[in-house]
């Protein structure tokens, strides 16, 4: 995982129509960049929702919610119409921007081990420096202590 005080590292990644979304773009604002594991999932269907509910409050804060997975850019799609999402999801299927923040590991299901994407959610400032930054958070918990995080 990333350390808090270093600088969020920049990327590009299509969002779920297609459209390409630097983190750069975002200065001036903070930015929960959260990554999970997979679209249309229990764990990461209650934390989307749970962003898509605090939302309006986010946006108060002057802050906007990214949300990166493996999934391609049809299942982003079908995801958001699923639920309603207000915010940009992006699509990293080559795995540059996940495991440049560190969230590609070894995970263990039933004693199999696999790689896969740890759930994490930094928070990072106008200036593009992380300033928090939480792994192997609880789907449910983590839109609400986000929103809290947001000053």
């Amino acid at each position: 995982m990333l350390e808090t005080g270093t600088k969020a590292p920049d990327f590009t990644l299509p969002d779920q129509n297609g459209d390409m979304h630097s983190l750069s773009e975002y200065r001036g604002k903070k930015v929960i960049l959260y990554f999970y594991p997979k679209d249309n999932t229990s764990g990461c269907t209650k934390q989307a929702c749970g962003f898509a509910e605090r939302y309006p409050q986010i946006r108060e804060k002057g802050a906007v919610v990214l949300g990166v997975s493996k999934d391609s850019v049809a299942s982003h799609k079908r995801f958001e119409e699923n639920y309603g999402l207000p915010f940009t999801l992006l699509s990293d299927t080559e795995l540059t921007v996940i495991k440049a923040y560190d969230v590609w590991k070894e995970k263990k299901n039933y004693g199999k081990v696999t790689m896969g994407v740890v759930r994490t959610t930094y928070l990072i400032d106008e200036k593009g420096v992380i300033i928090k930054a939480m792994d192997k958070v609880k789907a449910a918990d983590n839109p609400q202590e986000m929103l809290e995080e947001l000053k």
